[in-house]
């Protein structure tokens, strides 16, 4: 499952009670870090066409570097999506790239400027999140050995009712789609 991304999103009414919960069970947290993420367009496959959005092609800039990625969400028509292919390289000259992209006809779709700190318990990454313009939301990402993704996505649910913290509605959709208006 390397490549695969297994994630549930809320929106969070309250950061701090979760913050409290996950120190009580020894998670550490890393330092906040500014992530500004721009998201482009395929000149050969519009992404927004679908009535479903299910791929997304990002470059972010942060505190630490910059990186590419690449995400096609499954099930491609389905509003609930399960899992992601998902693939990310760090990026060396984050310039270069925004030309090269522009050079091939990508075109900027919107940009998601939010404030992120993880947390890391075991097999789960929990990272909240303040997105410009959209409000605050936590994340679990599976991040062990699972079988499958329905193994993974068992083991996430698990872990998110052990919490036994109050969560907001969950989100099944992405930062950009909420930027741009669009439910799915």
């Amino acid at each position: 499952m390397r490549y695969i991304e297994v994630e549930k999103k809320y929106s969070l009414p309250d950061a701090e009670a979760l913050k409290a919960r996950l120190a009580e069970l020894g998670a550490k947290p890393a330092e906040p870090t500014r992530q500004v993420d721009a998201y482009y367009n395929a000149p050969h496959r519009d992404f927004l066409a679908p009535d479903t959005i299910s791929e997304w092609l990002r470059v972010r800039t942060e505190d630490h570097g910059a990186s590419i990625n690449f995400k096609r969400w499954h099930p491609l028509d389905a509003v609930i999506k399960t899992h992601a292919d998902e693939y990310e390289s760090s990026v060396g000259d984050v310039e270069a790239v925004r030309l090269l992209l522009a050079a091939l006809d990508f075109r900027p779709l919107v940009t998601v400027d939010k404030t992120r700190q993880a947390w890391t318990l075991s097999d789960v990454e929990v990272v909240l999140d303040h997105v410009v313009d959209a409000g605050d939301f936590v994340e679990f990402e599976f991040k062990g050995e699972a079988a499958d993704v329905g193994d993974a996505t068992r083991r996430l649910d698990e872990f998110i009712a052990s919490l036994d913290i109050a969560l907001g509605q969950q989100v099944n959709k992405g930062y950009p789609h909420i930027l741009l208006g669009r439910d799915h």
